[in-house]
């Protein structure tokens, strides 16, 4: 099982040796980090389960580093205990009102320490509906943002991702080498999504090879022609010499026949409000289901967008 990731941010090198040692008791993986800066840069480059952040520190509060935190779609589900001074009350309630999930006092009781971390993330993980190889947000999620956006009569585009040959792959590389590839591709959603796209998209994981994002009608073909740049350079390297040298894998039909299988690539069905009405979630996974099949119809990766009036590509 994995350990727990647990970041802690302190200003104070004594304070984090002390909550280093406080939590090493319940088996975290913990990193350390010494300004609100800091903090930040290690969020957006590695997978966090909890935030434990002193309110009062340098080049960023604790209290800016949370609105940070949680007005960007892809962090916001971490949960953050914000750390204050004794008889702070100020500190607290601005803590909580930035978004915070809970505080501690210092000087702190270990155990009461322990005991608040261990029950948000007993909370996190219960209510964070998210895929666990990705932690990107799962399928009700999903629905919720795009009943929000159909309800709202929001401009919208759904792009809809699979991987091409991903079955193939997984038969001669193994499953935990398709995971890595799964793991590499929402890397990957995330970087087109945040260098491209706008602060609002959501990005989230249907399950398999399957993802969604949510963007803007204007963004959505330019995060889609960077997903795909983005995949073809990094497809490459999860094959060994060989197979990436031939530009295909030897691999079993249906019929128990061997056959030349091209490298991974990836689909991209693009279903907009732009020149149709979508009234339900529904008719979204209709169209995204169509349009996404033609795609992988296609060799190699490439997007296709719904431009239609009628039901008919």
């Amino acid at each position: 099982m994995m350990k727990p990731r647990v970041l802690l941010v302190d200003d104070d090198p004594d304070i984090l040796d002390v909550l280093e040692i406080t939590l090493s008791e319940d088996n975290y993986d913990i990193t350390k980090a010494m300004d609100g800066e800091e903090a930040l840069k290690i969020i957006r480059s590695k997978p966090i389960d909890l935030v434990l952040l002193d309110h009062n520190m340098p080049k960023m509060t604790g209290r800016e580093v949370c609105m940070e935190i949680k007005k960007d779609i892809l962090l916001r589900h971490i949960p953050i205990l914000m750390v204050t001074g004794k008889g702070e009350v100020h500190d607290r309630v601005c803590g909580l009102e930035a978004g915070a999930d809970d505080y501690i006092v210092k000087p702190f009781e270990p155990k009461e320490l322990q005991a608040r971390i261990r029950m948000t993330l007993k909370r996190s993980e219960r209510d964070l509906d998210a895929n666990p190889l990705t932690r990107l947000p799962g399928n009700i999620s999903i629905l919720g943002e795009l009943s929000a956006r159909i309800e709202g009569k929001m401009p919208f585009a759904v792009c809809y991702i699979d991987l091409n040959k991903f079955k193939s792959y997984n038969d001669i590389y193994g499953f935990e080498h398709g995971d890595d590839i799964i793991k590499e591709t929402a890397r990957i959603l995330i970087r087109a999504v945040q260098e491209t796209g706008q602060s609002s998209d959501f990005i989230g994981h249907i399950g398999g090879d399957d993802f969604v994002i949510i963007t803007g009608i204007e963004a959505a073909e330019r995060i889609s022609q960077k997903v795909i740049a983005d995949f073809d350079l990094s497809s490459p390297k999860f094959y060994n010499e060989t197979d990436r040298a031939n530009g295909y894998i030897m691999a079993k039909d249906r019929s128990g026949n061997q056959q030349r299988v091209p490298l991974v690539s990836v689909a991209i069905g693009i279903v907009t409000n732009e020149f149709r009405r979508i009234d339900h979630v529904a008719q979204v996974g209709e169209i995204g289901a169509e349009l996404k099949a033609y795609a992988k119809s296609k060799e190699g990766s490439n997007y296709v967008r719904d431009k239609r009036k009628e039901d008919k590509i």
